[in-house]
């Protein structure tokens, strides 16, 4: 039996509009696909769990193949009703094109910049000769040519020390696999063979002789979903085959480190290698490159809390580590000797989370305070230079160099202002406009102001709100509630070239600083996870209330939007509090909370989550909120458009599918409509290509006004 929904061809009209023109209200049947459900069911401590949609998780079979196929027709063809869905599209193709210009970095004899002119899939990256000025620049590495469609994109890019030797990584289809490519920095030619199954790795290079990745070993099965939890650190030496390359780290079967990283100090001296169970947490160990078969030696053995090393000066160490300063904290220590019990501190803990790079023979202290940026400077012996002055409230990043530049550059940006770039004199302490944005968006039309208010439990949470200045409180303003909350992230304040379209048209948009993240230090991520995880959604649910109630909105002009771990925010709110929106838009999202440990690098993530097989009390918190799992029949859900790509190999699309497949299936079929859309050769959203994220904003911002009642922009 095929699911019917009933959809109105003309929306946004007020309760007496509806009456006066009933007769312009015309009716359109809607037909979702079949969906097959199947004899599958898992027992969890006693308790016996059906899984109907299991079948879907296979994303090689045929069958699966097939339902996407007619899952996007019907999605196709509903978005193609909204009348003013090219409208937004050009809207936002208009407002894209314009040219994005990167920081410029010294590598050997050249300089190198990201460029994009306006429209293009890729960014392209441009050098010239220290010899000669900007204005001369020429393309060096076009990943447009990457593929014809351009969804083959660029990944890391690492120089050899002496700039001659260039190893880039890239992703197609946007997997989280990658190749690596070496080439000769002058002529761009080849000058090995292509490294492959390379995944979640950096590329750290000794000297000029060779580099440092990580990999897992390709698992059996599909490669896009199949669980990978052994993580690999490899030596590759230029001019050798792959199959040689030295296993430095990741060998032995005492215990699984899902995530392991090498990279080199840089003066060649040490290796550091951190090897972590989940997304929190690491062990830390270094080896001395200047002695030969010198080994691997402990710097932290636990993994209860997380430390790199940002900066050496012979055998000093710089630590930052949240070890015993949940805020985060700069020590020191002699390499010979590098264990927690001989660290001192260098830049103290303070009631603000601090993140800290380096350049110029300077160190640089951002702190987080209420979501925005301070910058402070310190000099090698601990003493504070300055205090930066920024260009305005909002989030400035960079702040990093090598130690013989006197110069570096750093972004800023906020929800009104276009990220530009600045150039930093670090002696003098004075910042100069490098690069702005020639972008069709007035900042002076719009204001942003930052509220908080009281969740659940009476926490205070901060949430940035931005729309056009004279907004009327009224109730009426279409708005997108937007979160995260989890893995230690924190939202802090930044220009996105869609939501700039948004705003043009009229809409509110706010952003909640959640529990889970990572904006007031790791206690503020401990509050939203395991069988904390509720807080976060708690949280998200009282921002709702709080636009709500001071009339930025009301529950018939809400939408709530999130991606991955922001995903499962959307579906645990829309199934806990159906009533609180009108729209559902759940992205790349982590939504079947008992098996989401089973595929990728998944299990990585228990940290936050837990998994259904810890304990009893695990399993029955996780089953409490598990989207798929909490789909109730009859339920008046939201108008929801869940989004995914089929080559998303981190947050695998089978969350997506079988979420949507539930509420097709439960949902009342006269009210809203579930929509799924799947983006082909696309992943979890990193290197997606310029021209499909422009349809895809198109077509959820045309699906939220739609479902809002706006008749026409």
């Amino acid at each position: 039996m095929k699911k019917i929904l009933i959809v109105s061809l003309v929306a946004g009209l007020t309760a007496c509009q509806n009456e006066a023109d009933s007769d312009k209200n015309k009716m359109a049947k809607l037909e979702y696909p079949d969906t097959k459900k199947v004899e599958q069911t898992d027992t969890y401590f006693s308790e016996e769990v059906k899984d109907p949609y299991r079948w879907l998780e296979d994303d090689r079979s045929e069958e699966t193949g097939e339902w996407v196929k007619a899952q996007n027709k019907v999605t196709n063809a509903y978005l193609d009703q909204i009348p003013y869905r090219d409208s937004l599209e050009k809207q936002l193709s208009d407002i894209w094109n314009y040219e994005k210009i990167g920081a410029p970095f010294k590598r050997g004899d050249y300089t190198y910049f990201y460029k994009n002119d306006g429209l293009q899939n890729q960014s392209v990256i441009y050098r010239y000769s220290n010899e000669e000025s900007p204005e001369e620049a020429e393309v060096f590495l076009n990943p447009n040519n990457f593929s014809e469609k351009g969804t083959t994109s660029l990944g890391t890019v690492s120089f050899s020390e002496n700039g001659e030797t260039l190893a880039y990584s890239i992703s197609e289809g946007g997997s989280d696999w990658r190749k690596i490519i070496l080439i000769n920095a002058e002529d761009k030619t080849q000058i090995e063979d292509t490294l492959v199954d390379v995944k979640f790795s950096g590329i750290s290079w000794k000297g000029n002789e060779g580099f440092f990745y990580s990999s897992y070993d390709k698992p059996e099965g599909s490669e896009l979903s199949a669980k990978t939890d052994q993580h690999k650190l490899y030596y590759h030496k230029l001019k050798t085959d792959q199959k040689n390359d030295e296993l430095i780290y990741g060998d032995t079967d005492e215990q699984k480190h899902r995530y392991v990283s090498g990279y080199v100090t840089e003066d060649n001296k040490y290796l550091l290698v951190s090897a972590a169970k989940s997304t929190s947490g690491n062990r830390l160990y270094i080896k001395d490159l200047s002695k030969e078969n010198s080994k691997l030696v402990d710097v932290v053995t636990g993994y209860d809390n997380d430390a790199s090393v940002i900066e050496n000066v012979d055998d000093k160490l710089y630590i930052v580590t949240n070890l015993d300063a949940p805020n985060q904290r700069v020590v020191t220590v002699n390499a010979q000797n590098p264990t927690p019990e001989k660290w001192e501190d260098f830049i103290p803990e303070t009631e603000n989370v601090l993140s800290v790079s380096t350049g110029g023979e300077n160190f640089f202290a951002s702190y987080i305070v209420d979501a925005v940026s301070k910058v402070k400077q310190y000099d090698y012996e601990g003493n504070l230079i300055r205090d930066i002055k920024l260009p305005g409230i909002g989030s400035a990043k960079g702040f990093g160099t090598k130690k013989e530049e006197t110069e570096l550059y750093y972004s800023f940006t906020n929800y009104t202002t276009p990220s530009s770039i600045y150039k930093f004199n670090i002696a003098e302490g004075t910042s100069e406009l490098y690069q702005k944005p020639d972008i069709k968006f007035d900042p002076e039309q719009f204001e942003s102001e930052q509220v908080f208010y009281e969740s659940k439990d009476g926490t205070k949470v901060p949430m940035i709100i931005t729309y056009k200045k004279g907004l009327e409180l009224d109730g009426s303003n279409p708005t997108i509630l937007y979160g995260y909350g989890g893995f230690n992230i924190s939202l802090t304040p930044s220009f996105s070239t869609a939501n700039a379209v948004w705003l043009n048209n009229g809409g509110v948009y706010a952003v909640a600083n959640l529990r889970g993240g990572g904006e007031y230090g790791k206690k503020w991520h401990k509050a939203g996870t395991k069988l904390q995880k509720q807080n976060v959604f708690d949280d998200f649910i009282a921002a709702g209330e709080y636009l709500i109630n001071s009339k930025y909105t009301s529950s018939k002009k809400l939408a709530i939007k999130g991606g991955s771990n922001g995903g499962l925010l959307v579906g645990a709110t829309m199934t806990q509090r159906p009533d609180l929106v009108q729209v559902a838009l759940p992205a790349v999202g982590v939504l079947d909370m008992l098996r989401y440990h089973t595929f990728t690098s998944g299990a990585g993530w228990a940290y936050d989550y837990g998994t259904s097989e810890d304990d009893k009390e695990m399993f029955n918190y996780l089953k409490g909120y598990s989207p798929v799992h909490n789909v109730k029949k009859d339920v008046e859900y939201p108008a929801t458009m869940v989004t995914t790509g089929d080559h998303d190999d981190r947050v695998v699309p089978a969350h997506s599918f079988k979420f949507a497949a539930e509420l097709q299936d439960k949902q009342d079929p006269s009210a809203n409509p579930v929509l799924i859309r799947i983006e082909t050769d696309a992943g979890h959203g990193a290197g997606k290509p310029t021209s499909k994220v422009i349809a895809e904003y198109a077509d959820v911002f045309a699906f939220t006004l739609y479902n809002m009642g706006v008749e026409k922009l």
